[in-house]
């Protein structure tokens, strides 16, 4: 055979492995999309946040963000996490300057009832510090689901550095087991309960009123939830999950008040 016929063949070759390629990840990207469209649907069914309550929390997170990005320096690096109203601040910033602008700023935006500033001062994290960060959130999230008495849904997770936070509205005994669940996890740092606290009978009513509801339309999956699929960084363990030492579990020292034109919710 030629070397131009090799070299035909080999470019012929390449560009068909490419399709290929590109055809999986494209029929792959499809069926995340209805699988999170799916399981966005559910979520609405079964948190206990009212319906507006939902939208008023992406609409914060939204509004924080690009808030944020326009008032502080590019090296910023700060994530936004809203639950009930309950605004909460991680990353890494230069100074304390920046630390409290960007608490400033979205003290400014209307109905956020508390700001839970967490952002360190440092150097912004790496991709794969933050790639790791999303996977450390799926197995998070996927231990919650595997742990009977609680349900995952009314956990909202966030990673940042290896170290977990949890949010969301819990009773007390809910709290506490979601957090020893999450301190079992291979990779976690540290653990810390950023939680709205509820009676045991206020859950049991937000039950009862989930069983009655009529089931909702599809939602949007929510931006801030975790990527499917991640890629673990070198860094994270793979014992098993009853060989990990737990991780110190705490309550946030940050909380701080919001708006003071918020409405309770």
């Amino acid at each position: 055979m030629s070397a131009f016929r090799v070299k035909k063949t080999l470019v012929r070759t390449v560009l068909v492995v490419g399709f290929a390629a590109g055809l999986s990840a494209t029929l792959q990207g499809c069926f995340l999309a209805v699988a999170g469209a799916a399981g966005g649907s559910a979520l609405v069914a079964t948190d206990r946040r009212t319906l507006g309550a939902q939208t008023e929390d992406r609409e914060l997170q939204v509004k924080a963000l690009s808030q944020i990005t326009q008032n502080l320096p590019d090296n910023a690096h700060v994530n936004v996490a809203v639950f009930n109203r309950r605004v909460l601040l991680t990353g890494e910033v230069a100074g304390e300057v920046s630390k409290q602008r960007a608490e400033s700023v979205v003290r400014g935006l209307n109905n956020v009832t508390t700001i839970v500033n967490e952002l360190a001062i440092m150097p912004a994290s790496s991709f794969s510090s933050r790639t790791n960060d999303t996977y450390l959130e799926t197995r998070v999230k996927t231990a919650l689901i595997a742990e009977k008495n609680i349900s995952a849904n009314n956990f909202k997770v966030v990673a940042e550095r290896g170290s977990v936070y949890l949010m969301g509205l819990v009773t007390m005994d809910e709290g506490n087991r979601g957090a020893d669940v999450a301190s079992r996890v291979p990779g976690v740092v540290q653990v810390v309960k950023v939680f709205q606290y509820i009676q045991p009978q206020e859950a049991a009513a937000a039950a009862a009123a989930a069983a009655t509801a009529p089931a909702p339309a599809a939602a949007q999956p929510d931006a801030s939830a975790p990527t499917v699929g991640a890629i673990p960084d070198s860094s994270v363990s793979a014992r098993p999950l009853d060989q990990q030492a737990p991780a110190p579990v705490s309550n946030s020292n940050s909380v701080h008040p919001g708006n003071p034109k918020a409405t309770t919710p």
